[in-house]
């Protein structure tokens, strides 16, 4: 007797009837055998559908994981029936490929469940169905029959064969198939068929199971269910943990409590905490707490942190590893910074900030570090001071280039020699390193994909203690959002933003307050210390084709006439600015840029050679046509000088490298996005913003292209002071205007903007005036469509697993029976971004969207006219396409959409019917291709001239008379040796003060213009108070205190900025100290220091000595230094 016993009837049934009973009949042996077999049973039942049914063709993967995720098979079997059949697949992989013990009633659920769906064939294909019920009472025991492993290895062989025939009936019997196909919708109408409900209802409640097991767990042996405690504060003094995690010791790693899936896991946490401490006096150790519904998720490692929400169980090595931290790691106090890896002040403030976040218990950490001021580095140091207290062990570094992931890991390596590193997208790396770099798309793919030797995921939710994130903005976190939820992993940001201009919901994201970072270092500070370099004022380049378009009627008669050649057949009297270097590329236009950029750039090698310099391009054909240009303008360079780096040209990162090499060809980078961030090429002399750009965030990396210092790059002791931005796009002048830039926002895929259109327009069905049949119907149809949407999300990703609570509410039809506007916004915020579209065709995609905007502008009464006017457009460009049958066939009803009239009176049926006759041939649109246009008009630079805001870093000298000429000539002659040797701190002779004192008060003017402009003020001082002193060597005066591991963060700043504070001036009178910002904060410099008075008085003598040099150099000389 057999519940698969009703099978038998049908012929047709028995390739995969032999399987289903003989799954059954191996209950009496192991129910680890039932259960592969039961899989092996479901993949022969599902390829019978396939094989038999018209609508449903085998997908390029033929596995069974492929086969139930099939859109189209979705489509066809009841929209619960996905969860049953998932079940069967992902624990019958686990009595394959691990060494998992299966319970009795986890074999009876995977039968079931095959039950389930071999009742739905019979119901759908068969001519006499009849309802029949899952028996389990003829189930029989584990070990009552022994059957040999022959016998079974010959079942597989069978098994193996049908399985090829049913691959090759797939694609036979076009007949048969097309019948069954009609025979199941004319079944699905006349009768009525309802999933078991003991399956659906015992799947959900197996499902933590198969999360523990997804982790590495194996119930039974290192994950005990059902653990008596002892020591509860119950009546009988016990209690019962759902699970405890136990590590190889066999002592506890971990408890977990499940609750209902309809109940917050929250309530537990008090419950949970007393088997914790029940557990660690039994046994010595703290295990971590776990709450969850199965759908939700709590870890409470209580000796720490607060309770956070995370995104599954961890595994037994992420558990461990937690537990070593918690005994090993050591307090993040006095902490020994390397100066090898960072040496400057701010740096090693930076490093302090991010110590003193975490012993405080943050979690998230935000740095702003001007771009060149040593970002990487500092994250290095971070990462070095880390691993050595211990509090982290795996670190992952996100960058959103290829490049910038390539260069990052290289930078690491030569920081942190000894810690194993692996760049994700290179496959010679171990993926086992200690530290992984990676883009963010990579690492999405790499959570599901990477694997250990036993089939275990590697990038656990736990593996990760430290994620490094490069640049970061609000839209990396909205974009990859799926990464951060499911990493329980402390977060550092890095960014070059100026703290101001950051956008307030990243501050959110790390839970800061507005402008308020954990450390800033910008770009002016980085300027006045002399570790970056400015542009001064940037060059405006106003070429008139590029700011006014071109206007046939304000041409010459010889260009009116190239104008018609060009354009002949199309109505065109003007190019509007916009088309200009994206369709519209004008030889003179580009030649104007580059002789401006050859002519005016920054030079090196003597002045024969132009300096490093980026040109940033539109797109990939402008940046093409710069180089063409380029090498017809300057035939001598040989096509080496200037090259042209975007994505997908062959070995770009090749190309990159010798960019910069400094001295390698090429000179100059015409780059498309590739360039615009974190490059480090020092050498960089000239940028070009030969483009638009409106993100403030990528401004500013943009500027931070050419901010490097660089040694003698004009020669012995002639560093880089300053670069040189060509604008030719009002960049500059925009930003002055609109100081936030336009926001550059996430760009949702199609699939997601479809259906969230769905919803919409499911939610404006709901209206009272739509409340007749074929709204209802309509209605209906698209509730119906967005289900199957729902169900067809693969529940095995990390991404889905995270919103399963969400994704599963949305999977039942009452939900949408009134959708309220706060369902429509977490249906669009959370399962929009997770569904995925099979079909191919983009464009026609792109077409079912544009009219699902209309059709729900049309229920909302709102006006549609850009989004019908594109419709239109797209009418009469298939127009033109007249010739070709499948348009011709639609001839009318594209004739009747360009008529204004049609549009008067349109209704929604009719723009459904325009999406489902006019969707397939939107992909003929290819044809008609944008054209590209090569001219040769007249063009002029318009305007050529300093933009007189450059920002912060405008340098403005409205000194007059005397003190101009002194500063000019200390400005001129700042390599001169006795400037220089004043300016380092070194000893002065008699010799050079008496230098000092005719060129002051003899050459540039005379004593007594001395005194009345600076008054008292010692020579020495004076000179010294303009050009400064030499941040090396007042951070050598000040080193043992910038590097005391027993000052905190705010004593350390104290003295970075007298650090700054000479470096400016040259001096600083001790008046001053009492000025400081931080010292006001703590009502002076006795309250900051009062736990360190010895320290402070010493901090003192230091400024005393940098005070007293002039008075000793002038006692030594015998001179009067006024």
């Amino acid at each position: 007797m057999s519940n698969f016993e009703f099978l038998k009837k049908d012929n047709r049934y028995r390739v995969f009837t032999d399987a289903c009973i003989e799954a059954e009949k191996l209950m009496n042996v192991s129910y680890s055998a039932t259960v592969t077999f039961t899989r092996k049973a479901l993949e022969l039942a599902v390829k019978w559908v396939y094989a038999n049914d018209g609508e449903l063709r085998m997908p390029p993967q033929i596995n069974l994981a492929s086969l139930i995720r099939g859109k189209k098979f979705r489509d066809i079997i009841p929209y619960n029936m996905s969860g049953l059949l998932s079940y069967i697949q992902q624990l019958g992989n686990k009595a394959v490929h691990s060494e998992r013990i299966v319970k009795r009633e986890e074999a009876v659920l995977s039968l079931r469940n095959l039950f389930s769906f071999t009742t739905w064939i019979d119901y759908s294909y068969s001519e006499d169905y009849s309802d029949v019920e899952f028996d389990e009472s003829i189930l029989g025991e584990n070990d009552k029959i022994v059957k040999v492993q022959s016998e079974k290895d010959e079942l597989s062989k069978q098994l193996a064969e049908i399985n090829k025939k049913l691959e090759e009936l797939s694609n036979e019997n076009q007949t048969l198939r097309k019948e069954n196909e009609e025979k199941r919708k004319v079944n699905e109408k006349e009768r009525e068929y309802k999933i078991d409900e003991i399956s659906e209802a015992q799947t959900r409640e197996r499902y933590i199971d198969l999360v523990i097991e997804n982790e590495g767990w194996i119930i039974g042996k290192n994950c005990i269910p059902e653990v008596e405690i002892l020591g509860i504060p119950t009546p009988s003094g016990k209690g019962k943990a759902d699970y405890v995690l136990y590590g190889d010791n066999g002592k506890p790693l971990a408890v977990i409590e499940a609750k209902k899936i309809d109940i917050d896991p929250r309530i537990a946490k008090n419950q949970v905490k007393e088997y914790a401490d029940a557990l660690e006096k039994q046994y010595g150790t703290r295990p971590v707490i776990f709450f969850t519904n199965g759908l939700d998720y709590y870890i409470w490692d209580d000796t720490d942190y607060a309770e956070r929400k995370v995104s599954s169980i961890y595994s037994k090595k992420d558990l461990e590893k937690l537990v070593f931290k918690r005994r090993n790691k050591t307090r993040l106090k006095n902490i020994m910074i390397k100066d090898s890896i960072t040496n400057r002040a701010y740096q090693k403030e930076a490093i302090i900030r991010v110590a003193e976040a975490l012993e405080s218990r943050r979690r998230k950490m935000l740095l702003v570090m001007a771009t060149g001021s040593g970002k990487t580095r500092t994250a290095a140091s971070i990462v070095d001071v880390l691993t050595r207290h211990n509090w982290v062990k795996n670190i992952l570094f996100l960058a959103d280039r290829t490049a910038l992931v390539k260069q990052a890991r290289d930078s690491f390596k030569e920081y942190l020699p000894n810690l194993s590193l692996c760049n994700l997208l290179d496959n010679k790396d171990d993926v086992n390193s200690r530290m992984i770099f990676s883009t963010y798309p990579t690492m999405m793919n790499a959570i599901d994909e990477a694997k250990d030797k036993k089939g275990n995921r590697i990038f656990t939710s736990g593996h990760f203690d430290l994620i490094i994130v490069d640049e970061s903005h609000r839209s990396i976190y909205k974009k990859y959002q799926a990464i951060f939820d499911y990493f329980d992993a402390n977060l550092l940001g890095l960014t070059a933003t100026p703290k101001s201009e950051i956008d307030k919901n990243t501050y959110k994201i790390f839970e800061l307050e507005d402008d308020n970072p954990t450390f800033a270092y910008e770009l002016d500070e980085a300027i006045k210390q002399g570790y970056l370099v400015h542009y001064g004022k940037p060059l405006d380049v106003g070429l008139k084709i590029v700011r006014d378009g071109l206007k046939y009627s304000e041409l010459n008669e010889e260009e009116k006439e190239e104008f018609e050649e060009t354009f002949d057949g199309e109505e065109k009297e003007e190019i509007s600015s916009e088309e200009v270097n994206t369709t519209l590329f004008n030889r003179d236009t580009v030649d104007l840029v580059i002789k401006t950029l050859m002519n005016n750039g920054l030079k090196v090698e003597g002045g024969d050679k132009l300096g490093k310099t980026i040109i940033f391009a539109v797109n990939q054909k402008h940046a093409n046509f710069i180089v063409e240009r380029f090498n017809k303008l300057y035939p001598e360079y040989r096509g080496k000088f200037a090259e042209a780096i975007y994505y997908n040209i062959k070995f770009v990162d090749n190309m990159i490298a010798q960019f910069k090499d400094k001295n390698s060809y090429p000179q100059i980078a015409v780059s498309v996005d590739m360039l615009d961030t974190g490059i480090d090429v020092p050498e960089i002399l000239n940028l070009v913003f030969f483009k638009k750009i409106r993100s403030k965030a990528k401004f500013w990396q943009m500027i931070g292209r050419g901010t490097r210092l660089c040694k003698d790059l004009f020669g012995p002791r002639i560093d880089k002071e300053r670069f040189l931005i060509f604008d030719c796009y009002k960049n500059f002048e925009f930003f002055e205007v609109n100081g936030d830039g336009k926001e550059v926002k996430n760009s949702k895929s199609v699939s997601e903007n479809i259906f969230g259109a769905k919803i919409e327009i499911i939610k404006s069905l709901q209206h009272l005036k739509y409340q007749e049949k074929p709204f209802i119907e309509y209605r209906d149809k698209l509730i119906s469509e967005v289900i199957l949407d729902i169900l067809g999300i693969n529940e095995n990703r990390f991404d889905v697993r995270m919103k399963g609570a969400i994704v599963d509410k949305y999977k039942k039809l009452d939900k949408y029976e009134a959708l309220d506007e706060k369902d429509v916004k977490e249906i669009k915020d959370v399962v929009a971004p997770l569904v995925i579209y099979e079909e191919s065709d983009e464009l026609a995609k792109r077409f079912d969207y544009l009219i699902y905007t209309i059709e729900n502008a049309y229920l909302q009464n709102k006006s549609f006219l850009k989004a019908k006017n594109k419709v239109k457009e797209t009418a009469e460009s298939l127009s033109e396409l007249g010739t070709l049958p499948k348009v011709l066939e639609k001839r009318q009803l594209i004739m009747d959409i360009q008529k204004d009239e049609f549009w008067n009176n349109i209704n929604i049926f009719q723009l459904e019917e325009i999406r489902n006759e006019l969707r397939e041939l939107i992909r003929l649109l290819d044809k008609l291709a944008t054209k590209i246009y090569y001219t040769d008009f007249k063009d002029e630079i318009v305007d050529y001239s300093e933009h007189e805001s450059a920002g912060e870093f405008k340098i403005i000298n409205q000194l007059v008379n005397y003190n101009k000429r002194v500063e000019r000539y200390l400005e001129d002659f700042k390599n001169n040796d006795v400037i220089k040797r004043l300016k380092n701190n070194l000893p002065l002779s008699l010799n050079d003060i008496k230098y000092l004192e005719k060129i002051l008060w003899d050459e540039l003017g005379t004593k007594e213009e001395y005194t009345e402009t600076y008054g008292k003020i010692p020579l020495l001082k004076m000179i010294s108070k303009i050009i400064g002193m030499d941040r090396d060597a007042v951070e050598k005066e000040f080193s043992e205190f910038l590097s005391d591991e027993n000052l905190n963060s705010n004593q350390i700043n104290f003295v970075r900025h007298i650090v700054d504070y000479i470096a400016q001036n040259g001096s600083i009178d001790k008046e001053k100290l009492q000025e400081f910002p931080i010292v006001n904060k703590f009502g002076g410099v006795g309250e900051l220091f009062k736990n360190k008075t010895d320290v402070l008085i010493e901090i003192i003598g230091a400024v005393e000595k940098v005070n007293g040099r002039f008075e000793h150099i002038s006692q030594e000389s015998g001179f009067s230094s006024n």
